[in-house]
């Protein structure tokens, strides 16, 4: 069969509506789109912090222009004021600006996370999917074996035998995570090769790849959403527990989890301001990720019908 017929009739079959361009459409899909956002408390409230967060990162050391590894001894230990407003800790250094630059560290870290996480346990979820067998079941056992340790000793054995620094600590988070997209989307796209419009297209001489391109991948998708969100949580508390017990970003290094390190042998002195405001951003950014993971699956149930939003 002729391309345009092998499209046409898999159009047919599918139900697939033909593909049209973005660009007298845009606007009026971003409007929709804010408009459903703000109606769903949760979703907002979600996309919200997470905004809050990437301002910060973002715009937070042109507004703050102070620097975070800067030492002033003659201001150690000041409560918050004015000057500054989230306090300085044992070495004069301004927290304020030490938290902007820890909300950097975060959120790199846990983007890169999550896209490498997704390209490279997808990769293998996919391809264990799509070719049941001996690749399935080399790829499983592979996957089952990094799976046998708790995510967060593995981070920590992978941070110990590479060296203990934010690159490999990162590297560590990423592996410990590749099992579950793995499952997740392995479990899926078995799930869609079983549909009757997959089926139809295979019937109708679609190639292997033209089926995972067309048929497969987007119904994938919503799967990879809640789990991308759900990973960036993780990497971000995970992150911060290796920094805490010494094995991710070393101090001076403005990372949320080794100031909070440092600032817990000033806590029972009463210096508190020092742990408890990375304490807070890492909590608002864990929160964040879990809302949002959450209310997208409740949106997207597994069939991939959207749900109506009260």
């Amino acid at each position: 069969m002729r391309p345009g017929g092998l499209r046409a009739a898999e159009t047919a079959v599918t139900g697939a509506a033909p593909r049209r361009g973005l660009r007298g459409h845009g606007l009026r899909a971003v409007r929709r789109g804010c408009t459903f956002v703000w109606r769903d408390a949760s979703l907002a409230t979600a996309t919200g912090l997470f905004v809050v967060l990437v301002l910060t990162a973002a715009f937070g050391p042109a507004v703050w222009r102070v620097d975070p590894l800067l030492i002033d001894l003659d201001a150690v230990l000041q409560p918050p004021s004015l000057a500054h407003p989230m306090g300085t800790d044992g070495n004069g250094r301004d927290v304020l600006a030490r938290f902007i630059d820890g909300s950097r560290i975060s959120l790199i870290v846990g983007l890169v996370v999550v896209v490498s996480g997704l390209i490279v346990g997808g990769t293998i979820g996919l391809v264990a999917g799509v070719s049941p067998g001996l690749a399935d079941g080399v790829l499983m056992r592979v996957i089952d074996a990094l799976a046998a340790f708790p995510p967060l000793i593995l981070a920590m054995a992978i941070t110990v035998g590479l060296g203990i620094g934010l690159e490999t600590a990162a590297l560590g988070i990423m592996l410990s995570s590749v099992p579950y997209y793995a499952r997740l989307i392995r479990s899926d796209v078995i799930r869609v090769r079983a549909l009757t419009s997959v089926e139809a297209a295979v019937a109708l001489g679609a190639g292997r790849i033209r089926v995972v391109v067309r048929h497969i991948l987007p119904h994938t998708t919503s799967t990879m959403l809640i789990q991308s969100a759900a990973v960036f949580g993780y990497a971000v508390l995970t992150l911060a527990a290796l920094g805490f017990v010494g094995l991710g970003a070393q101090i001076p290094e403005p990372e949320w989890g080794a100031m909070i390190t440092d600032g817990m042998r000033y806590a029972l002195t009463g210096q508190w301001w020092i742990t408890v405001f990375p304490g807070l951003g890492l909590l608002v950014a864990v929160i964040a990720a879990n809302m949002l993971a959450d209310r997208v699956r409740d949106i997207l149930d597994p069939r991939g019908r959207r749900l109506s939003v009260a």
